[in-house]
């Protein structure tokens, strides 16, 4: 038999996985401004201006659950998972938007080498792969999908710290190349650490265990 706050966590279930869905269009879209130096930022503002919305309502929801039915222990886990995978979510949507913006403001990679905007473009595909596991994890609160982002994050960490070396010990990189191509490979690993995040979440959701997947 089913209780009445059910129907209040399945409206926050739906609510974040459509939530999820606009992170992954969000991302892709500004990714792909930036990889092909295509200016995108009134979109993707508009996109994350929606996110930020979304993740507001699922706060509301939050504590409009807890004010009005006391929630037991695992509700209550659920509820605040949810509320923490909102915020992750809201996070994508303003990485994108940074994305976008040096793109805008620095040319994205026009200034840059041929192999920085391959490196680039292989970082990108596994952090969106990141975000549609943490994003289909959430949907089929599949844990055994979920945990398998954590050797992807490592990769995107590692790809990270390599590429800073590598533009360090470059020579003549030009100024607009070093910032903006050093502040995309920042975004792309922490939206990869919000992926993870959530995937954590979607476990301790379940399973009521606390699991690092970094």
């Amino acid at each position: 038999m089913s209780r009445i706050i059910d129907m209040g966590l399945e409206e926050q279930a739906v609510l974040l996985v459509k939530m999820g869905e606009l992170t992954f269009e969000t991302l892709a879209l500004s990714i792909r401004g930036y990889l092909n130096g295509k200016s995108v930022h009134p979109q993707v503002r508009e996109m994350s201006d929606m996110l930020v919305s979304m993740a507001d309502k699922v706060e509301d929801k939050t504590f409009e659950l807890i004010v009005r039915f006391q929630p037991v222990a695992s509700d209550l886990r659920t509820i605040k998972s949810y509320m923490k995978i909102g915020y992750d979510f809201a996070r994508y949507g303003r990485y994108a938007l940074d994305i976008s913006y040096i793109n805008d403001q620095l040319n994205g990679l026009k200034e840059c080498e041929a192999w920085a905007k391959d490196y680039i473009e292989e970082m990108s595909e596994k952090v969106l792969m990141m975000v549609k596991i943490s994003v289909d994890s959430l949907r089929k609160l599949d844990i055994t999908l979920a945990k398998t982002i954590s050797e992807t994050e490592l990769e995107v960490d590692k790809m990270y710290f390599d590429y800073l070396h590598r533009l360090i010990g470059a020579e003549q990189a030009k100024s607009k190349c070093v910032i903006s191509s050093a502040l995309m490979t920042r975004y792309l690993e922490r939206i990869a650490d919000h992926a993870t995040y959530v995937c954590e979440s979607i476990v301790y959701i379940v399973t009521g265990e606390k699991i690092t997947l970094r």
